[in-house]
């Protein structure tokens, strides 16, 4: 026997033994996926409604104007056998060569065998020129609500993405060669990377981001110094260690979003704001909330506000021996923290100098990116999914987040997991995303139905303790910052809301890149800078037009405006006193519960 016959020999071999383990891990996978819940189908997609009443407008526009109709028809009828005779004339020429590209470039299909390939090239070509088709055919229906039209345009595309050739394994060039290359290993793998996820998330098919195994929260993510001072069932405080002699004397209060936990601000020693804060010569204490199960199910928006806000502003003054405090909120403890400055309003309270808003939304009469999420059928199927649940679990939120970038946070990890078999990174920033946090039942609800869907707060309508919120009664000096790519709070939006409050001294600033990217920007990269305009009088587009932008973060900017309203300097403070003793070290117990999975 030659060596080339005992190579192919085992290499055979190798792919048989994977061929029968492929067989045994989809025994397990149709196991995995019977412990599957059923949730609410409105939770999936839009009504079908949607999809009648845009064909009922395409076909009604079509009978009062056929011409357009038939030009649309003939376009792709034209470019499809166009298509279609050039890849013929390549293959019948007896050379294996593409025609050239009549599409433009697209990064998920960078294998060469796109390009010179003919059968990958025709695939590629053909479903872009399907795709494009789709999206004239969308924008060119007329008579459609603007609010539907974007809905039937978000879910189009996400069809159309979900249909690439790049998430099947026939036509994916990439996967087929590490299969032949690896004697179907990379199948193997990738099949026991897709059963772990399914069986890990009982019968759901969420797509893991990260190597969890590589980060342990408080070991090398979330390392900060400091105590909590205070705990109660909806959060920790945590108050961070000196490391300077002297500091500010108003205490800075952060209040961060209890959709994930707190630690994107303390993720690295070279990019915590939490630890910037504190070197400026700052008291910080930040919020740590509680991860909620069923239990929390009657928990709303003025139980965030009683024992989060309101006692930990009082916690920290009292430790500090403080009237006042510097208070930020991020995203959603932004929007709520507006309410909190309402209502101290309404009850003659002055407890907070001044706000800081890190891309927060408060007027929301353009639902911007999440408009597909906010209207009556996806709204019932989570008031469904609470009703039966008492909250609205992690994984629901993480999928609607996720299908605003489907390509890179559903489709291209699954691609690389699940047909390529290869181990998810260890990034810290995915794994803080995939550390998410359960909401409970009558706070979401209040949020979805008051805040995005009825724009209660700037319409000023928003009742909470018998009192009616407005936005125009957030009047404290404030700075906003918002970032020029968030998809989830878009800086137009961010602007509109600013503009409503009643506060005498605004400040705002556009930071660039995004949500997250956007805020966690530390001076020492210079990556990303920021614009500033102190005419707030026009609109967005004018606003930024006339705006100076500045090189590197904008954190000092804000410490610099901070600074004036912090008070004289005074000795650094040990966290915690003698009513307030350490309950334990940060970052604290809160920030390790995991959310509650699908029940079994």
């Amino acid at each position: 026997m030659t060596t080339n016959e005992l190579d192919a020999g085992q290499s055979r071999a190798r792919m048989e033994a994977n061929l029968a383990r492929i067989e045994e891990l989809q025994q397990r996978l149709v196991s995995a996926l019977t412990k599957k819940q059923k949730t609410p189908a409105s939770l999936s997609g839009p009504e079908a409604t949607l999809y009648a009443k845009a064909g009922q407008a395409y076909w009604q526009e079509a009978l009062q104007n056929p011409a357009k109709l038939i030009e649309q028809q003939v376009h792709y009828w034209g470019q499809t056998m166009q298509h279609f005779a050039e890849a013929q004339k390549a293959f019948s020429g007896g050379r294996m060569e593409a025609p050239d590209n009549i599409v433009p470039d697209d990064r998920r299909f960078a294998n060469p065998l796109w390009n010179s390939n003919p059968y990958f090239n025709f695939i590629k070509q053909q479903y872009q020129i399907n795709g494009e088709a789709i999206r004239k055919a969308v924008e060119n229906i007329e008579d459609l609500d603007p609010t539907e039209k974007r809905r039937l345009r978000f879910f189009a595309q996400q069809i159309t993405d979900m249909l690439a050739p790049t998430n099947f394994f026939a036509t994916n060039p990439d996967a087929l060669e590490k299969a032949i290359k690896t004697d179907g290993e990379s199948l193997v793998k990738g099949l026991e990377n897709l059963v772990a996820d399914v069986e890990a998330n009982n019968g759901e098919m969420i797509v893991r981001l990260v190597d969890e195994s590589a980060f342990n929260v408080g070991g090398n993510i979330a390392t900060a110094k400091g105590e909590v001072v205070y705990r109660n069932r909806m959060m920790e405080l945590i108050q961070y260690s000196p490391t300077t002699e002297k500091v500010q004397e108003l205490p800075i209060v952060l209040f961060p979003p209890w959709i994930n936990k707190f630690y994107i601000l303390d993720l690295k020693e070279k990019n915590s704001l939490i630890r910037w804060i504190v070197d400026q010569g700052y008291t910080l204490f930040v919020v740590s909330w509680i991860n909620p199960d069923e239990a929390y199910s009657d928990v709303g928006l003025e139980d965030y506000i009683e024992e989060g806000y309101m006692t930990a502003m009082n916690v920290a003054r009292e430790i500090c021996g403080t009237e006042q405090v510097n208070a930020v909120g991020y995203c959603i403890a932004g929007t709520t923290l507006g309410l909190t400055l309402a209502l101290l309003k309404k009850r003659k309270k002055k407890l907070v100098k001044s706000a800081t808003f890190f891309t927060t939304l408060t007027d929301f009469s353009d639902q911007g990116e999440f408009t597909p999420f906010l209207q009556n059928d996806f709204i019932d199927g989570i008031e469904e999914e609470i009703d039966n649940k008492g909250m609205l679990s992690s994984f629901i939120m993480a999928r609607t987040f996720s299908y605003l970038r489907s390509n890179d946070l559903i489709y291209g990890p699954a691609i690389k997991s699940y047909m390529m078999g290869e181990t998810p990174p260890a990034f810290d920033l995915l794994y803080w995303n995939g550390d998410g946090a359960n909401l409970p039942g009558k706070m979401t609800m209040q949020y979805l139905r008051g805040l995005c869907q009825r724009n209660e707060f700037s319409e000023g309508t928003f009742e909470l303790f018998g009192e009616t919120l407005a936005l125009k009664d957030v009047d404290v000096p404030l700075m906003s910052i918002a970032t020029e790519t968030d998809h989830i709070a878009a800086a137009r939006d961010v602007y509109r809301g600013v503009q409503q409050m009643g506060s005498r001294s605004k400040t705002f600033v556009l930071g660039e890149s995004g949500h997250i990217a956007g805020i966690v920007n530390p001076p020492s990269k210079v990556k990303y800078g920021h614009f500033l305009n102190a005419d707030l009088s026009g609109d967005f587009d004018s606003w930024k037009d006339t705006a100076t932008r500045h090189d590197g973060s904008w954190w000092p900017q804000w410490e610099a405006w901070l600074n004036k309203r912090s008070g004289k300097k005074t000795e650094a403070r040990i966290p915690g006193d003698s009513a307030y003793p350490s309950l334990g070290p940060a970052p604290g117990t809160y920030v390790q519960i995991k959310a509650v999975k699908q029940k079994q």
